[in-house]
């Protein structure tokens, strides 16, 4: 057999290990992993003397604004994006325009993605309160899950009530399907920026005072509740504090199917940062006080949270840049930045690369059912491949971003760690620090080869469809 490209000389890395090795690929698919001389012939070789081979990082969080943004950022210039920062599968949200919260709506964006991607990816569909009863639809239109809006952010989702998100949860467990929570207690939050609006506060620190830890703390603890009452499987996104690692870690003591994430915002930045970095450091839920850091870092490190995302929200620079805070729009790209970031780290000795491995990829691929098809380089695996220079000193430049989106709180920032190439099933999606303009369009989604494990609902007999089909007591059957 010839193999499609055999890469040779690099040091190969797993959840558990590195080792030197060869790696052969065809039709897409990694087919064999060994020594130099046990490679079969191949059309194509490359040689990756001096570079580490990781799995391609799956980036669960990202907001591509397309449709109904592309000033901001589209599924091109995105998923370049995550190609230059050696991403080669991404989950986007659903706070489009339309709100990604029916078949047809979902139908459409499929079509935009795939006509445009660069990565493989998968679409969150919409969970609130007017859309439970979307839910079957947009399973069978192929979501990867859904996402449930606790707390207000860009986009103006309305956040259910406790009683819709409770319907919500049943009417999604037994799907098998995954709800990723934007944790934050709405009504807090609310009453919190008008009471400082009215006191005239609109500086970048208001922003914080708005969203104190306890709307996190609060929105994880009921999450929790209804997820181990239904059965529900739940997703945490973006933590932020070190104060809701509390009720995560008791969920997951409890059995609950509960998974969280942070993102290097929340591990690099706080709140002595909001001076130099005004309105470019907005994003909800806000980058809080130092303190936070080692308590959330040290919680990547012992389980406690699963994985690295980051919540890509790209903005124009004069989005991000208006004197009133309340004006500024939330968030800034990260897709591109996040690997560099987190191997730095890696580079100071805070972190083994297969800890990197593990939380960008590995544990990724596990909590939505796509491992071992992504996630991890061995025979049969799809060929998604960052080749890195971990040695690499470099800096990180807004202008020099993919993205659409020139302003961060990234910009000159020195990093040790560079994506060199990127493969997504096989293909080059940048090569030499280049983009494959021929790989657009090859990205393709996940939920076709998403395998959930079967869902375990609880509490059936009293769900709302339940209660609605059973007869009153004392009725006549």
């Amino acid at each position: 057999m010839i193999a499609d490209l055999v890469i040779h000389n690099g040091i190969v890395v797993s959840a558990d290990t590195t080792f030197p090795a060869s790696v052969a690929i065809k039709n897409g698919k990694i087919l064999a992993v060994g020594t130099a001389d046990s490679m079969p012939q191949a059309t194509e070789t490359l040689d990756a003397g001096g570079l580490h081979v990781l799995p391609g990082a799956i980036d669960v969080h990202v907001h591509f604004r397309d449709p109904g943004y592309p000033h901001k950022e589209d599924w091109e210039s995105g998923t370049a994006a995550a190609a230059f920062g050696g991403v080669t599968t991404v989950f986007d949200m659903p706070n489009t325009i339309p709100p990604t919260a029916n078949a047809e709506i979902l139908a459409a964006k499929h079509a935009i993605a795939s006509s445009k991607a660069y990565v493989d990816y998968g679409l969150y569909g919409l969970l609130g309160e007017d859309t439970i009863a979307q839910v079957p639809e947009l399973v069978d239109g192929g979501v990867i899950g859904f996402k449930l809006y606790m707390g207000n952010t860009f986009g103006k989702i309305p956040s259910p009530t406790t009683g819709a998100m409770l319907e919500a949860f049943e009417v999604v467990a037994p799907t098998g399907k995954r709800v990723s929570l934007h944790a934050e207690t709405n009504s807090i939050m609310e009453r919190r920026q008008a009471r400082l609006t009215a006191a005239g506060r609109s500086d970048p620190l208001a922003h914080l005072a708005a969203r104190p830890a306890v709307v996190a703390v609060e929105a994880v603890s009921r999450a929790a509740i209804l997820a181990e009452w239904t059965g529900a499987r739940i997703h945490v996104l973006h933590i932020s504090s070190a104060a809701e690692l509390l009720p995560l870690a008791a969920a997951k003591a409890r059995g609950v199917d509960i998974t969280g994430e942070t993102c290097p915002q929340y591990l690099f930045l706080s709140s002595d940062d909001y001076a130099r970095l005004g309105g470019i450091i907005r994003l909800n839920p806000p980058v809080r006080e130092q303190e936070n850091q080692a308590p959330i870092w040290n919680a990547l490190v012992d389980g406690t949270i699963d994985m690295i995302a980051t919540d890509h929200a790209p903005h124009t620079p004069e989005e991000k840049t208006r004197n009133d805070i309340w004006s500024v729009d939330c968030g800034f790209p990260g897709v591109e930045s996040q690997m560099p970031l987190m191997l730095t780290e890696v580079a100071a000795g805070r972190a083994s690369i297969s800890d990197y491995v593990r939380w960008s990829a590995v544990n990724p691929a596990k909590t939505w059912g796509l491992y071992p098809r992504k996630g991890v380089i061995q025979p049969g695996a799809d060929a998604d491949i960052a080749l890195v220079d971990l040695t690499r000193q470099w800096a990180l430049q807004d202008s020099q971003l993919q993205s659409r989106s020139k302003i961060s709180p990234w910009d000159g920032r020195k990093v040790c760690g560079l994506p060199i190439h990127t493969l997504v099933r096989g293909r080059f999606a940048m090569k030499n620090r280049e983009l494959v303009p021929a790989t657009k369009g090859w990205g393709r989604s996940v939920h076709t080869i998403q395998a959930m494990p079967p869902a375990v609902v609880r509490n059936a007999d009293q769900t709302m469809q339940a209660v609605l089909k059973a007869p009153a007591r004392g009725a006549v059957t």
